[in-house]
C-alpha cells in the first residue's frame, strides 16, 4: 500500500461527531477508489462497495431516497449486513447514478451515524449537469491530487527522511551529500510523477521504460474520456487543447497557440471541459493588491498547470533530458520546475477546499514582471519564484515586494536552504517544509 496523506484526513473523518457524508474529487487514476478500499477494509468492521459502472443493476437501491429503504436494499443486493458506526458504504463511479448523490443529503439529516464516501473518475460532470441539485451543506468535498513529492519519497522507503525534510528548521542542516542524494530523488520525480500505477510499476520494476507505457496508457484513456463529456463535433477540440496545454506551462495561455484556424470560443469550452476533468488547473492572474486575491483576479489572463509532471514529462516527449540536465530549473525551458512546484503548493493546501493557484504579471513598456505564482500564507501574499538560472528572475520578486511592502519572498531551486533579507531560498524538496513550518 502507498501511504497517503489523505488517508489520515480520512481517519480523522471517521471520528467527527457531525460528520457529513463524503465526497471524492479528483481526476482519474489518482488513486480515490483505492485509497477508500483500503480505508473501509482497515477502519471498519465491514465494507461494501456498489460500482454503478461494473453493476448498473445497484442503481434501483436508489429508486427511494429514504436512508432506512436504501440499506435494506444494500443488503439485499450484497448479502451484507450494514452496522451502524461499524460499516462503511462506498459509492463508486457515483457519477453514474445521480440519484444516490441526491440521497446523501438524506443520509445525512436522517442517519448521520452511518459512514459513507462516493467518488468517481467524471463525478464533476454529474454535478454540472442541467437540473442537477446539489445537496448543498449537505456533503463534505476532499479533493485528491496525485502523489506529492513526500508521498512519493515515502513510497520509495525513505520514511524518515521525509520526516527529517518535512520540518523546516532541519533543512538548514542537509549535509551536501544527502542534499545531492534529495535533488536525484526531484529528479526521478520529474520523470516517474506521481500516478500511482506508474509509482507501483517503478518501486517494483525499476524500469523507466515500463513506466512510460503506463503513462501514455493514462494519457490514452484521457482522450477516449473525452467523448463521454463532449459530442463529436467537439472531440478534436478538446484533443488539440489537450496536447497543446503541455506546451504551454509557465506560460500566459493563448488560444491562437492551439490553432490559429480554430475559434477561440470551442477552444474555450473545450479548455472548461479538461479544467472540469481534473486535468488541468487554471493558474489565476492576481493583482496582488491584497486578500482575498480571487476578488483582484483578471479573468482573460491565465496560465496553467497540468495534473501530473511526471504524464507532462510523456506527453512533451522529453523523458530523457531530465535524466541528464545538470539544472533541473531549465528542463523545458523551466517548465517542468514550475510544474513540480505548482503540484506541490496544490497539495500544501486544505484538502476539504478546492485548491486554487494565483500568480502575478507588470506588463508595461520596457518593464516587463512576472512572479510564477502567489500564495495567501498566515494572512499575507508571499510571492512565489522557480529559479530557473537567470539572474533577471530575482528583479521580479523585488519588484512585487517594493510595490506591496512585502514581508517575504520565497524562491525555489535545486540549491539548499539560504535567507538574504527578506527571500527565503528553499530547495524543490522544501517547499512542503515552508509551508508546513
Amino acid at each position: 500500500m502507498i501511504n497517503r496523506i489523505i488517508y489520515r484526513v480520512l481517519r480523522e473523518w471517521k471520528e467527527e461527531i457531525n460528520r457529513k457524508p463524503l465526497l471524492i474529487r479528483g481526476a482519474r487514476q489518482v488513486g480515490k477508489s483505492y485509497i477508500v478500499e483500503e480505508f473501509g477494509k482497515t477502519e471498519f468492521s465491514n465494507y461494501i462497495t456498489l460500482n454503478f459502472e461494473r453493476n448498473p443493476e445497484y442503481k434501483d437501491i436508489f429508486t427511494s431516497l429514504n436512508p432506512i429503504e436504501i440499506i435494506e436494499k444494500i443488503s439485499l443486493f450484497t448479502g451484507k449486513s450494514v452496522v451502524k458506526g461499524k460499516t462503511l458504504i462506498f459509492l463508486d463511479e457515483i457519477q453514474e447514478c445521480a440519484q444516490s448523490i441526491i440521497a446523501l443529503r438524506y443520509f445525512y439529516e436522517e442517519m448521520p451515524e452511518q459512514h459513507i464516501i462516493g467518488a468517481g473518475s467524471l463525478l464533476e460532470f454529474a454535478l454540472k449537469t442541467k437540473g442537477f441539485k446539489m445537496p448543498v451543506g449537505r456533503i463534505q468535498y476532499l479533493y485528491m491530487h496525485p502523489l506529492s513529492f513526500s508521498e512519493f519519497i515515502v513510497a520509495f522507503g525513505e520514511k524518515a527522511l521525509n520526516e527529517y525534510i518535512s520540518k523546516f528548521e532541519n533543512l538548514s542542516k542537509i549535509p551536501e551529500s544527502l542534499h545531492i542524494k534529495l535533488i536525484e530523488l526531484v529528479r526521478k520525480y520529474f520523470v516517474i510523477g506521481g500516478m500511482p500505477a506508474v509509482v507501483n510499476e517503478y518501486i517494483g520494476s525499476r524500469n523507466i521504460i515500463k513506466c512510460q507505457k503506463i503513462q501514455r496508457s493514462i494519457i490514452d484513456t484521457y482522450t477516449d474520456d473525452f467523448g463521454k463529456y463532449s459530442s463529436k463535433s467537439k472531440f478534436q477540440y478538446l484533443q488539440n487543447v489537450f496536447y497543446a496545454s503541455a506546451s504551454m506551462i509557465g506560460q500566459k495561455f493563448v488560444y491562437s497557440k492551439v490553432d490559429k484556424h480554430l475559434k477561440s470560443r470551442e477552444l474555450k469550452e473545450a479548455l472548461e471541459l479538461l479544467e472540469t476533468a481534473g486535468i488541468i488547473t487554471r493558474i489565476k492572474r492576481s493583482n496582488g493588491a491584497g486578500i482575498p486575491m480571487e476578488a483582484n483576479v483578471k479573468s482573460n489572463y491565465f496560465k496553467i498547470l497540468f495534473l501530473d509532471v511526471g504524464l507532462l514529462h510523456n506527453i512533451s516527449g522529453i523523458q530523457g533530458e531530465s535524466l541528464i540536465r545538470a539544472d533541473l530549473a531549465s528542463i523545458f525551458k523551466g517548465a517542468i520546475a514550475e510544474q513540480f512546484t505548482g503540484q506541490e503548493l496544490l497539495v500544501s493546501q486544505d484538502f476539504y477546499k478546492k485548491p486554487v493557484l494565483y500568480y502575478w504579471t507588470r506588463e508595461a513598456k520596457n518593464s516587463n514582471a512576472e512572479i510564477d505564482y502567489l500564495m495567501e500564507y498566515s494572512g499575507e501574499i508571499i510571492p512565489i519564484e522557480v529559479k530557473s538560472g537567470n539572474a533577471g528572475r530575482m528583479k521580479s520578486m523585488i519588484m512585487f515586494m517594493d510595490q506591496f511592502d512585502s514581508r517575504m519572498g520565497l524562491k525555489i531551486s535545486q540549491s539548499g536552504l539560504s535567507e538574504t533579507k527578506n527571500i527565503t531560498s528553499v530547495p524543490f524538496y522544501g517547499v512542503n517544509a515552508f509551508f508546513n513550518k
